[in-house]
C-alpha cells in the first residue's frame, strides 16, 4: 500500500496537518535532552506494563439465577430487554440457556455452585485409615528407639557402678 491510498481516505490538507503534527511532536520530544522530561512526555503514551493477576472464577448462587431467570422473563416482552439485562450484570446467553435447561429439569440443586474438577475416588475414612497406620508405625519406631536408649543407659549405669533399678510396667501406671 502506498501514500496515495491514504491520501484518498484524507484529505490532502488534513494528511499535511497530520504529518507536521506528529513530527513536530516527535522534534520536541527528541530535543529533549534529559531523562525526566522524555519520561514525563511519553508517560502517557505507553500502556501500563503491570500485569494483572489471573481473574477469579465467577460463581453464582441460587438465589441470584433464580432471580436473573425472572427478571429475564420479565425483560423478554420488551425490545431488547435481555439484551440490556445481560448487559447489566456481565452475563452471557449461553448462561441463562443452562440455568433455563437446569431449572425446567428440576434440579434445584444442580443451581448451587459445584467444586470443579474430577471427583476423588478415594473414600474418607479409608484415607483416615492410611494416616493412622502410618502414624502407628512411626509411633511403633519411636518406641522401638527410646527402648533401646533406655537399654543403653542401663548398661551404661550399670558399668559406672550405679545401676538402675528395673521396674514393672504395671507399677509405673
Amino acid at each position: 500500500m502506498n501514500g496515495d491510498s491514504l491520501s484518498v481516505v484524507l484529505s490532502r490538507g488534513s494528511l499535511a496537518a497530520a504529518e507536521r503534527s506528529g513530527r513536530l511532536a516527535w522534534r520536541a520530544a527528541a530535543e529533549w535532552s534529559g531523562s525526566q522530561n522524555r519520561r514525563r512526555f511519553f508517560a502517557g503514551l505507553a500502556p501500563d506494563p503491570e500485569v494483572v493477576a489471573k481473574p477469579k472464577r465467577r460463581t453464582y448462587t441460587a438465589e441470584y439465577k433464580l432471580g436473573i431467570l425472572q427478571e429475564a422473563e420479565a425483560a423478554a416482552v420488551t425490545r431488547g430487554g435481555i439484551g440490556s439485562l445481560l448487559r447489566r450484570e456481565g452475563l452471557y446467553s449461553s448462561l441463562l440457556a443452562t440455568w433455563r435447561r437446569e431449572r425446567t429439569n428440576g434440579i434445584l440443586e444442580a443451581l448451587t455452585p459445584q467444586k470443579r474438577g474430577p471427583k476423588s475416588k478415594r473414600h474418607p475414612l479409608e484415607e483416615e485409615n492410611q494416616k493412622l497406620r502410618r502414624q502407628n508405625t512411626r509411633l511403633a519406631e519411636d518406641l522401638r528407639k527410646a527402648h533401646i536408649i533406655i537399654d543403653v543407659q542401663k548398661k551404661v549405669a550399670a558399668l559406672l557402678g550405679h545401676p538402675i533399678p528395673e521396674q514393672d510396667p504395671e507399677e509405673e501406671s
